[in-house]
């Protein structure tokens, strides 16, 4: 067995977060519905990143990318497999991620399409108004997966939106391949009910296949996969499908499914929540890392539940503080290595 350098690796979509606030009336002439996600092609994208005012953030993004994020804050070794474009906003995103700590050595793609980026119009009122171009990210191909890389990580965590464009599809099935051959886990979020909806028969032929070892959900993905309106009925089936799932239950906290075994620990209360986006990806955090440093069930599921707490707290989906110190607050286990 390789040794091991990593202790998550994660592989998703590269995304660029850009977020600015704009006056009244901007998303009404720009032609946008507020509170919606909108996908847009090349030139929109550049047109309205030239709208942008010149105090907006730029920060890396994507599920899988804040799941690494996450990783790193809670003092662990994390690692990034995702593509950008030879170009600006590649620039950003990898600084980024090299900043916080993240591993991060994917080629970039030359001559093709843009970085991927969400545009994100903050309205007076709060609400977000997102404008998405996937671009470059979707360019992951089976070149992209490098044997050594994912054999020294405990753990290779994939995110289910990788499972659109063909090549990366590709790409998803050979990290899980390597990961075995090295005698490690590999790992996956349904991601989305409606990705779920898109891909259900490979996502059960994923699991069932054994080609995935664990599986992350929420509630109503889970219940998507299974076409169920029974959180219990749904719980049953992943429990003979899955070594191990995980499912996030919202205010309700999180379960763990092993051997036959359920354990459910409480979600970290909270006066409000400020912005759920990154939950999911932060739990991921949390409880892949308590995995691959051997902790318990348990452990696992509460420092998961913590990492959400945190991102759940204020708007973004990157921890903005130390998760690992946060732990240790809590009497949790230390992350560190």
């Amino acid at each position: 067995m390789t040794q091991t350098r990593f202790d998550v690796l994660t592989i998703g979509n590269a995304i660029v977060d850009i977020i600015a606030p704009v006056e009244p009336g901007f998303i009404e002439r720009e032609g946008m519905s507020e509170g919606i996600m909108h996908l847009i092609d090349a030139g929109r994208a550049e047109e309205l990143y030239r709208k942008m005012p010149p105090g907006r953030q730029q920060v890396s993004g994507g599920s899988a990318a804040n799941t690494a994020a996450g990783v790193a804050s809670l003092g662990g070794r994390a690692a990034f497999i995702g593509k950008v474009a030879d170009d600006g906003l590649g620039d950003v995103f990898e600084a980024d991620l090299n900043a916080i700590g993240v591993h991060y050595s994917t080629a970039r793609l030359k001559h093709g399409a843009l970085t991927a980026r969400s545009m994100i119009f903050l309205s007076e009122d709060g609400e977000r108004t997102m404008n998405t171009y996937l671009g470059a990210c979707h360019q992951l191909s089976e070149q992209d997966i490098e044997p050594d890389e994912i054999g020294a990580a405990a753990i290779t965590y994939m995110e289910g939106f990788l499972w659109d464009p063909l090549e990366a599809k590709k790409a998803f099935v050979l990290a899980a391949h390597y990961a075995h051959k090295h005698e490690r886990a590999a790992a996956f979020t349904l991601s989305d009910p409606f990705c779920v909806d898109r891909y259900r028969t490979e996502f059960l032929d994923l699991i069932r296949s054994k080609t995935i070892d664990y599986v992350f959900a929420n509630v109503q993905e889970l219940k998507s996969l299974y076409q169920t309106d029974d959180l219990g009925a749904a719980v049953r089936e992943i429990a003979k499908d899955a070594e191990l799932a995980a499912i996030t239950m919202g205010a309700d906290g999180a379960m763990a499914v092993h051997n036959g075994e359920i354990i459910s620990v409480p979600a970290f209360p909270i006066d409000k929540v400020v912005d759920a986006t990154g939950a999911g990806d932060l739990f991921a955090s949390g409880f892949l890392l308590g995995m691959a440093r051997g902790q318990t069930l348990e452990s696992a599921l509460k420092t998961g539940c913590l990492a959400a707490h945190e991102v759940i707290s204020h708007i973004g989906a990157r921890p903005q503080i130390d998760l690992e110190d946060l732990t240790r607050q809590h009497g949790l286990p230390g992350q560190g290595a």
